[in-house]
């Protein structure tokens, strides 16, 4: 059987909630050199690693010409579908600004002034991924919560991407990948602008450079393998089932994708309807080995140890095929995106739906949340005290100050009171 069953509540149930993100042994320190060589050395550092890695030469600006005959050869349905998800991304998103606070109390007025950060840098992966979703999810929310320059960096410009990254407003584009890219967008160099916030996927160098400029910039997220766990009961179709569990499974080896049921015939039948759809599946290998090492199907005693199992585990994706879904949807309180019903599958999620979906993974949905405008935007606190209210104030001030053994502090509130 291709789906292995556990038992909830079994050490091997258990084990499964453990999706720390790891790196390899190296990686770490390999990152770290790339990253203190790009900051010394800049341009230099970043064309070096660039000819080692990825055997491209610099200029690695993508020019408007070049930018426009890439995006001018995808063909139509694909650029009609891409139309149809970046007007849904952005009509969701538009919806998503915060507007500003501002109150007055007893003569202080206090404000939270939201502002967009001023220049976002995009990674997209390249090779023969080409993308363009990646684009768009990151790109769509930065140009609607105002950022005035998105950079986008990518080992490898297909026209897909190329096309997204103009649907999106992408304002420029390097060809540069790896820890070289985060480095030249974290530091800057004599031709890549330094960023405030770095966002997007990548593999565990990306990941490893992202986590270590972060102070230096802002970063989404160190995302771990894709993940989808699946509610389901007698309800469900297995076809189905089996298919959004492939969907999770196709994306790397990595990937998990796990089943929560208390049906049994369920759980066999989504297992036989695996190695069917395996058979024809053009990214088998990959699909069938995450499912073989990743893969679970965990037999529980009901819906409410689903549940259950379900907010202990966190899931990047939350998909519930089970009657009377809505009121379930209710009780899960912990997952980066839930699809509601059999109809609402996790792959409509990451295309055209119009949420967002770059989602916290590893259990980050605990206390994470989707990418979305808030991401790109900061706050900032404005305090104006009027005359009255200084002087009102100036004794609990020196109070409190004097609590914590700094006078200065209370000095300063009690002159205005002596003025």
């Amino acid at each position: 059987m291709l789906l292995r069953q556990i038992r909830g509540g079994s050490p091997e149930a258990e084990k499964l909630l453990d999706r720390s993100t790891r790196f390899e042994d190296g990686v770490d320190d390999a990152v770290a050199a790339i990253l203190q060589d790009v900051r010394f050395r800049g341009d230099e550092a970043v064309a070096e690693y660039t000819r080692k890695f990825d055997r491209r030469e610099p200029p690695y600006e993508v020019t408007r010409e070049r930018w426009d005959q890439l995006a001018g050869t995808v063909g139509k349905r694909v650029h009609d579908a891409l139309d149809l998800a970046a007007t849904r991304i952005r009509s969701f998103h538009e919806r998503q600004r915060e507007p500003d606070v501002d109150v007055t109390l007893d003569g202080v007025r206090l404000e939270l002034r939201v502002t967009p950060l001023h220049r976002v840098g995009l990674y997209v992966p390249g090779g023969t991924a080409r993308s363009p979703s990646s684009v768009l999810m990151p790109a769509i929310p930065a140009k609607v919560a105002g950022v005035a320059e998105v950079i986008m960096v990518t080992p490898g410009a297909s026209p897909e991407a190329m096309l997204a990254a103009r649907l999106a407003g992408v304002d420029r584009v390097f060809e540069l990948g790896g820890a070289q890219a985060v480095g030249a967008l974290a530091y800057g160099t004599a031709t890549v602008p330094r960023v405030d916030k770095i966002v997007g996927p990548g593999n565990a160098w990306v990941a490893s450079a992202k986590r270590q400029v972060y102070g230096e910039v802002d970063i989404d997220s160190v995302a771990g393998p894709s993940e989808v766990l699946i509610i389901a009961d007698d309800s469900a179709l297995p076809a189905w089932v089996a298919a959004d569990l492939l969907a999770q499974a196709e994306h790397d080896r990595e990937a998990r994708a796990i089943l929560v049921t208390p049906s049994t015939a369920l759980a066999s039948a989504v297992s036989a309807e695996l190695e069917t759809q395996l058979a024809t599946l053009p990214r088998k290998h990959i699909a069938e080995q995450s499912i073989a090492e990743h893969g679970a199907c965990v037999i529980v005693g009901s819906i409410d140890d689903a549940i259950a199992f379900a907010n202990r585990f966190a899931p990047e994706h939350l998909e519930l095929d089970v009657a009377d879904a809505r009121t379930v949807a209710t009780r899960c309180t912990t997952a980066g995106a839930i699809f509601v019903g059999k109809w609402s599958s996790e792959a409509a999620g990451d295309y055209v739906a119009g949420a967002n979906h770059v989602l916290p993974t590893g259990g980050a949905a605990r206390y994470a949340s989707p990418l979305g405008v808030h991401d790109f935007r900061k706050r900032t606190s404005i305090v104006e005290y009027s005359e009255a209210a200084a002087i009102a104030h100036a004794d609990d001030i020196a109070e409190l100050a004097a609590c914590e053994g700094l006078d200065a502090h209370g000095r300063s509130a009690l002159r205005r009171k002596q003025k």
